[in-house]
């Protein structure tokens, strides 16, 4: 399955289903998460050779006993976990921070996820909650996988752009401003902004993305605002400045295909870095346990190219971990690199002496022309709207 291939053999509602019981048959299907216990649908006669159905509720064991004895495999629902083991889409801002508005950042639905996630292992997780968060996981996947079919029939493939940089950069900072100012014009140019969902240069590029449909200058209003607030490790008035933002400056509608890609992009964290508070401005989020398989998707979406903001020992790492891929083709044809802050990626972090030879000595062809260095948001633009 490419990035953007949806499924046309998953149910994932009761309007769905009952389109398919029509037929008489729901044979090879996989139902995913469609409650079967409200005004149950007949199933008595309709061919369940090889469907699947994944954390749906039933009536009762013997009705999901009988699907069996049919034909059907039943993967079912996990009750004791915080977090739903089938997600059939992906997370909002609002679904994360549910609960902050009666008890705070330690009772927000993100936060409740984490403690418990540490609280079973943590990256060693015992195996029954190793199982539940690979089945939560595969669902967050199966919501994404739609979620970028949705966006590229809008959109057209190739022009999703990652973000990357340091997740300490506070809030109203020039790197922080940059990055929100980048975000706001590869938005509007109608690319997707991608980024790994945690606080400093990728929060700032979703807060971007999600006030691209504002004037620039309401931008610059609303990080002045979040400034007031600029460390993460506040986790309290952190969280509450981000929300007051999205009350101020409310996300439009959705409503056309794709969207959602103009009202904050796409976010890609994880529950290794719970500690952080959620990035709260994404238009979808996708979260998952695994940091691996999380990191490798993130590169595997930004087909278009990707940003390198000054960051540190995670950021370097991305940069590498692209420069494999793009070096292999591994997903195909990359985008270019484009690294912000020349100062910084020359004398700090030397990486253009390291990637350039690297690339040129790629199988598929000298590849070192995609490696730009710039301080210029202007030129960053030019440079990813053209190749992608």
């Amino acid at each position: 399955m490419t990035p953007y291939d949806g499924s046309p053999d998953e149910v994932e509602s009761r309007a769905e289903l009952d389109t398919h019981l029509a037929t008489g048959s729901l044979a090879g299907l996989t139902v995913q998460g469609v409650r079967l216990d409200l005004d149950p649908p007949d199933l008595t006669t309709v061919d369940l050779t090889g469907t699947t159905f994944v954390g749906c509720r039933f009536a009762s064991l013997e009705v999901a006993a009988e699907l069996v004895r049919r034909g059907a495999h039943v993967v079912p629902i996990f009750e004791d976990t915080p977090y739903p083991t089938h997600p059939s889409q992906l997370y909002s801002p609002e679904d994360l921070a549910a609960g902050f508005s009666t008890g705070g950042f330690e009772a927000m639905y993100d936060t409740v996820v984490y403690r418990h996630f540490l609280a079973h292992g943590g990256v060693q997780p015992d195996i029954r909650e190793a199982l539940t968060q690979r089945l939560h996981d595969h669902g967050i996947d199966d919501g994404l996988s739609d979620s970028m079919a949705d966006w590229a029939t809008a959109a057209g493939p190739d022009k999703a752009i990652g973000v990357m940089g340091g997740h300490a950069v506070p809030r109203g900072s020039d790197p922080y401003r940059l990055a929100a100012a980048l975000a706001w014009r590869l938005t509007r140019a109608g690319r997707l902004v991608v980024t790994g969902g945690g606080p400093g240069v990728m929060e700032a590029a979703n807060l971007g993305s999600y006030l691209s449909g504002r004037p620039e200058d309401e931008l610059a209003t609303a990080i002045d605002r979040l400034a007031a607030a600029p460390d993460f490790r506040a986790h309290d008035p952190y969280t509450a400045a981000a929300l007051a933002i999205r009350t101020a400056w409310p996300a439009a509608v959705e409503g056309e295909q794709g969207g959602w890609a103009r009202r904050g992009g796409l976010s890609i964290p994880t529950w290794l870095y719970g500690h952080e508070p959620a990035n709260l401005f994404a238009g979808r989020i996708a979260k998952y346990f695994s940091n691996a398989l999380r990191e490798d998707i993130i590169l595997r979406l930004a087909r278009g190219g990707l940003v390198f903001a000054p960051g540190r020992a995670g950021t370097v790492q991305e940069v590498f971990q692209a420069a494999t891929k793009t070096f292999y083709a591994t997903d195909g044809a990359s985008g270019p690199f484009v690294f912000l802050d020349q100062r910084f990626w020359t004398d700090v972090q030397p990486i253009e002496v390291l990637l350039r030879p690297l690339l040129a000595a790629s199988p598929h062809g000298d590849l070192a022309g995609l490696v730009h260095l710039t301080d210029s948001v202007d030129e960053a633009v030019s440079i990813l709207v053209r190749r992608s």
